[in-house]
């Protein structure tokens, strides 16, 4: 009896570590347990998560959504009081018209140029027939003074027609240059003034933009976070209103580096959400990390220093997740998920997860 009890016993503990071996072996996926399923829980939902701050300051008129809501491209998120964005819109379409008055008296200026120096012109037309008529004269007086045919005087008279006639030309010709003159410093005048209208053109659009941003709105579809906007608070540029998550979302699995070998981009995931009772959706690997997560930390482990223990580096894998299922619309950025790929299936199969729906890609 005491022979079979011992048989028996030993027989336990035989059955006992043959049990422990096996489970240890499949806990760490050791032959002949292994798999080419490799699963994560290190993987989260993600979104673009939008912050939205206002780009000047001033007062809260209004809060026109609450917490959580769903919003629509352009809809009125926050108003802020814009009575001196107005009033500075005003003064620079004031500031714009002056500036285009002045344009148009310089054009009326240059149109009057034009006018002086065809007046000028013709006066020194005027001036070269006087010219030539003294001359003339002058050309039939002087040989008959020689010979005492005419008097002094009118010989004097004519040389004083003649000299006249001369300086009227020059000063005919002078009063063009002038003319011309204040023609070319209108146009140099005129550059500055349009210079100036453009400036004006700008401060209105300027102001006008101001005025337009006093009413923040929503950037794209989506669902507001907790509203922070306070009616009659106070706000400058770059405070942290609220937040708009959009429709889209994708999961991040940080896989270990030992977990990567086998997969690829295309391939089939299965994701187990904690949120809606371990509900298994599909997806399928969008692409992978460009470098472990530990490179893209503030603070990086220096492994050339102390004693050195080798620890398997996680790489994040961006997922996304198949459509038109039925708890999608559920999922919302920072749920935790567990991740499951089949390393063995090719990039592009389809395939069924249960309770979920179906992997497409």
């Amino acid at each position: 009896m005491l022979k079979f009890l011992r048989s028996t016993a030993t027989l336990v503990a035989v059955v006992i570590g043959i049990a422990g071996t096996a489970l240890v072996l499949y806990a760490w996926r050791l032959p002949p347990f292994t798999s080419s399923v490799e699963t994560t829980d290190n993987a989260y939902v993600r979104g673009q998560v939008t912050l939205i701050s206002p780009q000047l300051n001033g007062y809260v008129a209004e809060v026109a959504v609450q917490d959580y809501q769903r919003v629509k491209t352009g809809q009125v998120l926050v108003r802020i009081d814009d009575r001196i964005y107005e009033q500075k819109l005003q003064q620079a379409k004031a500031s714009l018209a002056a500036q285009k008055a002045a344009l148009a008296n310089s054009e009326q200026t240059r149109r009057s140029n034009d006018a002086k120096i065809k007046s000028s012109e013709a006066q020194v037309d005027s001036a070269q027939a006087a010219l030539k008529a003294a001359e003339a004269s002058w050309a039939r007086i002087e040989p008959l003074l020689s010979r005492g045919v005419t008097t002094q005087k009118e010989a004097d008279q004519a040389r004083a027609n003649l000299d006249q006639a001369r300086a009227a030309l020059s000063q005919a010709q002078a009063a063009v240059e002038v003319a011309r003159q204040d023609w070319a410093a209108t146009l140099v005048n005129r550059s500055s003034l349009e210079a100036a209208v453009q400036g004006a053109e700008a401060a209105v659009r300027l102001a006008e933009i101001d005025c337009q941003n006093t009413r923040i709105v929503a950037p794209q579809d989506g669902r507001l976070g907790e509203v922070g906007a306070r009616v009659g608070q106070y706000v400058s540029a770059g405070t942290q209103l609220l937040a708009v998550v959009p429709e889209k979302i994708w999961v991040v699995a940080n896989f270990k580096e030992t977990q990567l070998p086998g997969m690829k981009v295309g391939q089939p995931v299965t994701l187990q959400v904690d949120a809606l009772e371990h509900a298994r959706l599909s997806g399928h690997i969008e692409r992978f990390s460009p470098a472990a997560g530990s490179e893209f930390s503030v603070l990086k482990a220096d492994n050339a220093t102390g004693n050195f223990t080798k620890v398997a580096q996680r790489v994040p894998v961006r997922i996304a997740i198949d459509p038109d299922q039925n708890l999608v619309e559920r999922l919302a950025p920072g749920m935790s998920v567990e991740v499951s790929v089949d390393t063995a299936a090719p990039a592009g199969t389809k395939g069924i997860a249960a309770g979920g729906g179906v992997a497409l890609r």
